[in-house]
């Protein structure tokens, strides 16, 4: 037991797990071997079936929470998710009574919760691991992380991380200039790391030479060979002996939809040929002893352990041969790529992981130690960039849920025997729908469909009829989706039912500013109510947001290993809120938003953890309609002075009378101070 945490990286028959994440992410090794990790095997849970007696633990198997959520998110008694910000050290907040008492304080959807707690945690749970794997290997060196700052940019969060990576010495990594500047100005831990990435140009290579003077241990990393150029002559220019780094390109194959970051046609870092050639420039120049850390990265979101290892064990090699070389080489710098299981099933999949933390961190030691122990050099102190598995957890993004599609009344009236064949053939085909013609019903209910259109296009159909045509299709539909979900073996050609028949919840969402890799990468992250969940879900619903774009919806859900492309919700009620919760979004997300349709920032809120309850530590306004149009040069005042005119010329013509014009410029000037979301 190591800082409160329970490391054992590996279960066995008699151990007692001390935490819920004993049996679920980092500290649980799916390995039978005693010494290196394993892929873990799937835990691929059932979804339930429709039963008058649902419980908590219904939903808890229907949204996998137990899978992706702990140790911070479960379900209570009462039907709301909680959330335990400090793991298994104490402390649980419901997440539906908080969003309440927010609301109260005019705080309102959507908005963006953050639990710097969770931040904590997840810093501490990291160099556990490699502190465990340390001294399991007897590894003689030691570990120091540093957080990507291009993860998450925003200052609360990167003055939270710096606060709480001080006792472990946890440094920044900077991916460009501006991130460098951030990283010079809030780093403020003796012995931590300033690692530069990126595309340099001389003046972000004068600055990183010269945050030495400032106490800074900033490391240069050469991620294209004119970058020795620059090196070189800052250095000679300001008399400073820099400390520098080099990015290999990898011939190890990555995974996923990052595997590109790996490979001769990665975007970044320097092939074998041109490494030896930047250690020749060094050398001539002087400067090999600069050059002390080898950094490598195979991207982000690795699923599969295996090519993690295939990595660690290329990269050691090079470090090994670059100390043959001459350099003075300390530190290995194995980049980011740790997954985050968003799914929950603990598989190759692409939003999982087959592997643990501890497993993560044993692999790194091993390896890197193996690999110096054969060469007789003394072992690097051991460097990663992981962002993703420290910021994805720590915010949490509710959206109030609008209205749905779902009250269209399907309920079907009796064909009369005057009406067209094509009503009368549908009204007998849903009166005879059963157990073992609902697949032929199905075909012949979309036949009908078809014909009735093209009855329509030409003139034959009227409208009233193409309407009780389609409302009998869709009767017909949710007559045999109910038999279908209760047959295991469903017709491969009906998984596109659900699809169909799912209803639309509109949501107070902009999909392109507060989640755009749903959008962009098909990106998958956990949704589900935050409260009701005591209550069977019996509606079928897809997301959709506020903006006019047929892309801004949500319509692929975590599904064991796979997808699906429906949610599982509630019936709305009328005049009560109903509110979705986004999880594991914490990287990347903000910053990568955009305004489509001038939907800005959300709310966002830091909620700290007290023996009391919690306390708001930070509210951040989300921006105003005034702050989104001036970001596409409008003024404020001057729309105000157009409309002001406008209405004085309609006065004028008598087109609008003087309380009109005067409410007109009250809400036109009201809306302009306003959230750019719909207040719930």
């Amino acid at each position: 037991m190591e800082n409160g945490l329970n490391l054992n990286d590996r279960a066995t028959p008699s151990a007692q797990p001390l935490t819920t994440e004993l049996v679920n992410d980092e500290h649980q090794s799916a390995s039978s071997h005693p010494e290196r990790s394993t892929p873990h095997s799937e835990n691929i849970l059932p979804s339930p079936s429709p039963t008058s007696a649902w419980s908590v633990e219904d939903s808890e198997k229907l949204y996998r929470i137990r899978g992706w959520g702990e140790p911070y998110f479960s379900v209570n008694a009462a039907g709301h998710v909680t959330v335990s910000p400090k793991a298994d050290r104490g402390g649980s907040l419901d997440l539906y009574e908080l969003v309440q008492s927010l609301h109260q304080r005019d705080i309102h959807a959507p908005l963006l919760i953050r639990f710097s707690d969770i931040l904590a945690d997840r810093i501490e749970r990291l160099n556990a691991c490699f502190a465990k794997a340390i001294a399991r290997y007897s590894y003689p060196g030691r570990y120091k992380g540093v957080f990507p700052v291009k993860c998450n940019q925003q200052r609360h969060l990167v003055e939270d991380l710096v606060r709480f990576g001080q006792p472990h010495q946890f440094g920044l990594e900077a991916g460009s200039k501006p991130e460098l500047l951030i990283a010079i100005a809030s780093l403020n831990t003796p012995g931590s790391l300033l690692i530069c990435n990126g595309y340099k140009d001389l003046e972000y290579v004068e600055t990183a030479m010269l945050a030495q003077r400032l106490g800074h241990q900033a490391i240069i990393v050469i991620e294209q060979l004119d970058e020795v150029e620059l090196v070189i002559e800052a250095s000679h220019r300001l008399q400073i002996q820099p400390i520098l780094g080099v990015r290999a390109k990898l011939s190890a194959k990555g995974i996923g939809r990052w595997g590109g970051s790996a490979g001769d046609r990665a975007k970044f870092g320097l092939a074998i040929p041109e490494v030896v050639v930047a250690v020749e420039k060094l050398r001539n120049a002087d400067l090999l002893d600069s050059l002390q850390l080898l950094h490598f990265h195979i991207g982000s979101q690795i699923s599969a352990i295996s090519v993690i290892k295939d990595a660690l064990r290329e990269a050691s090699q090079i470090y090994v041969e670059l100390a043959r070389l001459g350099a003075k080489m300390q530190f290995l710098d194995v980049g980011g790529g740790l997954g985050v299981d968003y799914d929950g099933s603990k598989s190759n999949s692409a939003a999982s992981k087959n592997y643990n933390m501890q497993n993560y961190a044993n692999d790194v030691v091993a390896e890197v130690k193996e690999a110096c122990a054969e060469a007789d050099l003394p072992v690097p102190t051991l460097v990663s960039e992981s962002g993703r598995a420290i910021a994805s957890h720590q915010s949490v993004l509710i959206m109030n849920v609008l209205g749905s599609s779902e009250t269209l009344d399907l309920t079907p009236e009796p064909a009369q025997a005057d009406e067209h064949l094509i009503i009368r053939n549908l009204w007998e085909t849903y009166q005879t729908i059963d157990t073992e013609n609902y697949q032929e019903a199905y075909h012949d209910a979309l036949q009908f469909k078809e014909e009735a259109v093209s009855l329509f296009g030409f003139g034959y159909l009227s409208l009233q009829e193409r309407a009780k045509v389609e409302r009998l299709c869709g009767a017909c539909c949710t007559k045999i989706l109910t038999i279908a979900r209760q047959d295991d073996n469903a017709a491969v050609d009906l998984e596109d039912l659900e699809r169909r028949m799912a209803s639309l919840y509109y949501t107070n969402l902009s999909v392109f500013q507060s989640a755009p890799d749903t959008w962009a990468i098909n990106q998958l992250f956990p949704i589900m109510p935050i409260h009701r969940l005591e209550e069977e879900p019996t509606q079928r619903g897809t997301l959709v947001d506020l903006t006019c774009d047929s892309d801004g919806k949500i319509d692929q859900f975590i599904h064991s290993r796979e997808t699906k492309p429906i949610l599982e919700l509630h019936t709305l009620t009328a005049n009560k809120p109903y509110y979705l919760g986004m999880f594991l979004n914490g990287a990347y997300q903000e910053v990568m938003g955009n305004l489509h349709n001038l939907f800005g920032d959300t709310n966002v809120v830091h909620i700290d953890l007290t023996p009391m309850g919690y306390h708001i530590a930070h509210v951040v306004k989300g921006d105003t309609v005034t702050e989104v149009l001036e970001y596409v040069q409008y003024d404020a005042d001057d729309l105000i002075e157009e409309i002001r005119k406008q209405s004085e010329v309609a006065l004028q013509k008598q087109h609008i009378t003087l309380p009109e014009a005067q409410l007109l410029l009250k809400n036109y000037e009201r809306s302009l101070r306003s959230y750019t979301y719909l207040k719930s």
